[in-house]
């Protein structure tokens, strides 16, 4: 597989969101707006893209019987970065995001690709997979929270489309919403790779 391919994998092929069906905690409860999928999204990127290439840095030195804690080790390092940075830079997301932020430690998304490819491949590879992962991962966020947002508030990323009094549906914003809104999409995105 070469290097673009395993980049562009996560975006529709093995969508983490929209094929493999993984992350759906944080997938449903943050992206009720786009930017909190954004910020999600993004750090959920830079966790996977540096616990990868770490992991694959240090696979031949981690014993077997000790791996999957290892792998935890490395993963919740990062989360414990990208959650002080978050709180220090960007600290109403941060407290939009809450306890979602942490929780990037158990993500499926985030052990199942050290256990599936960082743990097997070489350091660029697994680098370029957490980016390409990550980037689908936030790109399938900020898609759901775009359309939950518009069809909840009338807006995107905060800047109203519609009467600044009026209200959007109000079940968009809410949690029937999300399933609503990530139903429709899997159904889509899942016609469109049948028929390419």
């Amino acid at each position: 597989m070469n290097q673009w391919s395993n980049f562009t994998k996560g975006f529709i092929k093995e969508s983490p969101t929209f094929a493999l069906i993984l992350g759906m905690c944080p997938t449903l409860g943050v992206s009720s707006a786009a930017i909190n999928g954004l910020g999600m999204g993004l750090a959920t990127t830079f966790v996977l893209a540096m616990s990868n290439l770490f992991i694959s840095a240090l696979k031949d030195f981690i014993p077997d019987k000790v791996r999957i804690p290892a792998f935890i080790v490395v993963i919740a390092s990062f989360v414990t970065m990208v959650d002080l940075a978050m709180a220090a830079y960007v600290p109403a997301l941060h407290k939009t995001l809450g306890i979602f932020i942490p929780l990037i430690v158990v993500n499926c998304i985030v052990l199942g690709r050290a256990e599936a490819f960082a743990s097997r491949n070489s350091v660029i590879s697994s680098l370029i997979d957490g980016l390409g992962m990550g980037l689908g991962f936030t790109f399938a966020l900020i898609m759901l929270g775009c359309i939950r947002e518009a069809l909840g508030n009338g807006s995107v990323f905060g800047y109203k489309f519609i009467n600044p009094t009026s209200n959007g549906i109000l079940i968009f914003v809410l949690a029937p919403g999300a399933f609503i809104t990530l139903g429709f999409l899997i159904a889509f995105i899942n016609r469109f790779r049948k028929t390419s």
